[in-house]
């Protein structure tokens, strides 16, 4: 087997509406989003490719260790939220399949603390930022070069069988969640009210067609996220 060993770029970004810069492989990005969360996210521009692991250790030589490979590794855009990381200081890197038995491992990275969780944070409508889905944003004050990338929300995003898949915080206190969906022109489509399951699928055929959606988390009646997904045309 063919080995490669190729390096890596990332880019600081704001993790409200978890907007964190992804690079394409075999670049990738590692993001702290506080709460206990390491966000790995990339963009799949390989053609070839037939498997992606996410590998992670407490040295960025030795010891790494699979913690998930992905289901689908030609969906295009995606990531994955390490909910049991024992610290913010480990390493991560990447394991890249491509035909003929090529392979690649990404150089090792630490997860990048973002900076601007303290800042003011304000409502913003998305006409005013081009390519922000968030619902707050840093204070405008504060000049920050915003990369031009995409991190699925780890609430609502695209499965690996084409599906949407719905997966709501785990909170100990219960409380109620609903979610609008809209087209990427903002055309409302449906509304989930009261949702009972935390976890669970949606069929793509719910959105009659392929291309950009977005939509609304609400819990307990006010806006959690406002984000979007992409459903791949092949139906």
């Amino acid at each position: 087997m063919n080995k490669l060993i190729l390096s890596l770029l990332f880019f600081i970004g704001p993790t409200e509406g978890f907007l964190h810069a992804q690079d394409t492989l075999p670049k990738f990005s590692v993001n702290n989003a506080g709460n206990n969360r390491i966000i790995i996210g990339w963009v799949n521009n390989y053609e070839n490719i037939r498997q992606i692991s996410i590998q992670r250790s407490f040295d960025s030589l030795s010891g790494f260790k699979s913690i998930l490979t992905v289901a689908d590794p030609t969906t295009k855009q995606n990531g994955y939220a390490d909910m049991k990381a024992s610290n913010g200081r480990m390493f991560y890197r990447l394991y890249v399949l491509l035909d003929k038995g090529v392979y690649i491992f990404t150089d090792a990275k630490r997860p990048v603390l973002d900076t601007m969780r303290k800042a003011t944070i304000l409502t913003i409508k998305l006409d005013q930022f081009p390519g922000a889905d968030s619902v707050a944003t840093p204070n405008p004050g504060i000049s920050k070069t915003r990369p031009n990338a995409f991190t699925p929300s780890i609430y609502v995003y695209t499965y690996r069988d084409g599906y949407v898949r719905i997966s709501l915080p785990d909170d100990e206190k219960p409380k109620k969640y609903s979610i609008k969906f809209f087209d990427d022109d903002q055309t409302f489509l449906f509304e989930l009210k009261e949702i009972k399951e935390k976890d669970f699928k949606l069929d793509k055929t719910n959105f009659y067609h392929a291309g950009w959606f977005r939509f609304e988390l609400y819990e307990d009646g006010k806006l959690f996220e406002k984000h979007k997904f992409y459903l791949e045309k092949d139906f």
